[in-house]
């Protein structure tokens, strides 16, 4: 009886020791991804500046008017930014010019026989998950150029200014090698592997991202 009485002890007590590793590997896996999500979250907010256009509304004149204004003020970011190499200096000058940036939307959309007004700013807004080519950016806050037309009501489109990648044409699912340099100069070698490679263990981990920047805009929008 005794003996058995032992016995039963001492699995309970190997039991309650197994569940208690169990339990701290657990944590210390959380704890450790939201380390790993928060370290590249951090780092790509940081060195990401991005272009977000609103058109007045969704009909099919308006989206063809915002992507005329997007691609003009595209061409004059890639003019007056075209020998930065940083995120900060790429945000300085866009201040400096956000007169010139309301100029040449304003322009564009008189050219197309509209009145509508423009706002303009620099700020760190919301962005969902969003790919260029065979680049991918998580959800998250973002800083970024914002351009509203008219009504702001309309479909929203989104690209990177810096590093370089709105000139890329997204519907060939690549973007090109130039582009990637760029973009790998300005990143860490793991924030750069999370953004663009394709296989299981790195898609496993942009998830992971994902998700802890996703739980950040639930929180910031309650």
């Amino acid at each position: 009886m005794n003996k058995n009485l032992k016995f039963n002890n001492k699995h309970s007590i190997i039991r309650k020791n197994m569940l208690t590793l169990i339990l701290l590997f657990t944590l210390f896996l959380g704890l450790s991804a939201v380390s790993y999500a928060k370290s590249v979250s951090s780092g790509l907010a940081n060195n990401v500046f991005r272009l977000h256009v609103l058109a007045n509304s969704n009909s099919e004149e308006d989206q063809n008017l915002k992507y005329k204004v997007r691609d003009e003020l595209i061409n004059y970011m890639n003019n007056i930014c075209s020998n930065l190499s940083n995120k900060q200096d790429v945000i300085d000058v866009a201040y400096s010019h956000l007169n010139d940036f309301k100029e040449v939307a304003l322009n564009v959309i008189k050219e197309n026989g509209y009145n509508y007004n423009v706002e303009i700013e620099i700020g760190n807004f919301e962005f969902p998950t969003k790919t260029y080519g065979d680049i991918s950016l998580p959800a998250g806050f973002y800083d970024a150029l914002r351009v509203k037309i008219g009504k702001a009501e309309g479909q929203n489109w989104w690209c990177v200014m810096f590093p370089p990648l709105c000139f890329v044409d997204v519907t060939s699912g690549v973007v090109p090698e130039e582009s990637k340099e760029n973009l790998q100069e300005n990143l860490s070698d793991e924030e750069y592997s999370i953004v663009s490679d394709d296989n299981v263990f790195t898609h496993f981990k942009f998830k992971i991202v994902e998700l802890f920047r996703n739980f950040g805009l639930k929180v910031a929008n309650n």
